[in-house]
Formats: structure tokens, C-alpha cells, sequence
């Protein structure tokens, strides 16, 4: 029986370009402070479309740490240090507007009804939390797991074998629930059942291969479990 359910939060549980489209293009615009060439050139950087406030599918932001995106426009900006860009960039991703993928407070108490609930996501974890919290269903979460919470980043496994000891369950009944290959390879490499959504970027043809089931997105979780409790 799957006992837990782990979440990817951008682009699985949140909308990521409703989400992160404007307030990257507000980042990015107090950094280069009117300096056009540096707003292009720090988009350029992490590709992301400034007239459209949208992301290249291949961006490496997407599916990436904080850190990891603090280090592609850092080399550009010469008056900042790594850890206090770090924590700006932390510190105003709390405050975003959040927008849900589907309806989740409806869907999250049906599923808690059956399994635990975390979150593994690639994003600092007071931010996860307090988007959560806007969102009014921090509280269905047993576990809310951030890169910056001690157990590495995805596609790492730690953060995934981190939630399975919390709720005392075997990896191997717990469900990591993502929309691309980090998730899955995560969830993989902890030995969990992997769903791949396909809300984000990733086609299913791209989850598919790293992945036990593809869904269109969450909402369809509830029926899949079901099957899938039914058939052990």
C-alpha cells in the first residue's frame, strides 16, 4: 500500500510561469537597477524572455536550486556576494503571488485521507512554507523539504529518503510526484514509485521513460491511487 505521497511544489503543485514570470522580471529589474544591458544580459544568462516574463523550457532555473541560479548572473553582478545575493533572492521569493496548478486545499484532504503528505522541492524551504501557507494548506503537509534543509538537492535522493523516515514508511511505499526527470530521477534513486506530471515542461515523452505512471496532473492522483492500492 502507498502510505506517502512527495511533491515537487513549481510547476506540479504551483503554476510555475504565473508564479515565477513576474517576479523574476521584478529580480532581475532591481538588480540591474536601469542598466538595460545588465537586465538583458542577467536574462540572457538564466534564459528568460523579458518581453514575455516567460522561461525557455530549457532554462536551468527551472528545475534548479536558489544556488544554482544565484551563480548564473552572479558573475554579472560585481557589487553583490554569493550569500547575500542568495539570501535576496530567498527572502523576496516568500513573498510571491502564488497561483495553483488545480483547486489544491479539496484535493489535498482527499489524498491525506489515505496517505501522508510532503514536499521535496528544489526551492529554499521558508519559502515553500510560506507559499504553502498563502495558499492556506500548509498544514496537510507532514513535511515541507527544501535544498537548504540538509539533505542535498534533486536528483539526489536525500531529500526523498529524508520524508520516508519522517513518516516511517519504506521508500518503496511512497510515490514522488514530479514534473521533470530531477523529480523522477530522485524518487528513482530512493527506490520510491514514480509519477511524472506533465503541468510543467516536460511532455510526457520526457517523463515517461523515468517514470511508472505520467499523469496530466495531479488532480488525477486520487483515481491512480486508488488503482494502484487496489492492485497490492
Amino acid at each position: 500500500m502507498i502510505s506517502g505521497l512527495l511533491f515537487d511544489k513549481d510547476a506540479t503543485l504551483l503554476d510555475f510561469e504565473k508564479t515565477w514570470g513576474e517576479w523574476s522580471h521584478g529580480l532581475l529589474s532591481g538588480l540591474a537597477d536601469g542598466d538595460e544591458g545588465l537586465l538583458q544580459a542577467m536574462a540572457d544568462a538564466i534564459q528568460f524572455d523579458l518581453s514575455r516574463s516567460t522561461f525557455h523550457p530549457t532554462s536551468p532555473v527551472i528545475a534548479g536550486t536558489p544556488d544554482e541560479g544565484v551563480d548564473l548572473i552572479l558573475p554579472l553582478l560585481a557589487d553583490w556576494d554569493r550569500e547575500a545575493l542568495i539570501a535576496h533572492s530567498n527572502e523576496t521569493a516568500q513573498s510571491v503571488q502564488v497561483h495553483e496548478i488545480v483547486p489544491l486545499a479539496p484535493l489535498l484532504d482527499e489524498l491525506k485521507a489515505t496517505a501522508k503528505l510532503g514536499i521535496a522541492t528544489n526551492d529554499a524551504a521558508a519559502s515553500a512554507r510560506r507559499h504553502m501557507e498563502a495558499l492556506g494548506v500548509a498544514d496537510r503537509f507532514t513535511a515541507i523539504i527544501g535544498s537548504d534543509s540538509g539533505f542535498g538537492g534533486k536528483p539526489g535522493p536525500g531529500m526523498c529518503l529524508a520524508f520516508a523516515e519522517q513518516i516511517g514508511a519504506e521508500p518503496a511505499q511512497v510515490a514522488m510526484i514530479g514534473d521533470s526527470t530531477h523529480d523522477l530521477h530522485a524518487g528513482r534513486a530512493a527506490g520510491m514509485i514514480c509519477v511524472g506530471v506533465t503541468s510543467g515542461f516536460a511532455s510526457a515523452t520526457d517523463l515517461a521513460p523515468h517514470a511508472d505512471v505520467v499523469l496530466p496532473d495531479v488532480s488525477h492522483l486520487p483515481n491512480w491511487l486508488m488503482d494502484a492500492n487496489l492492485k497490492t
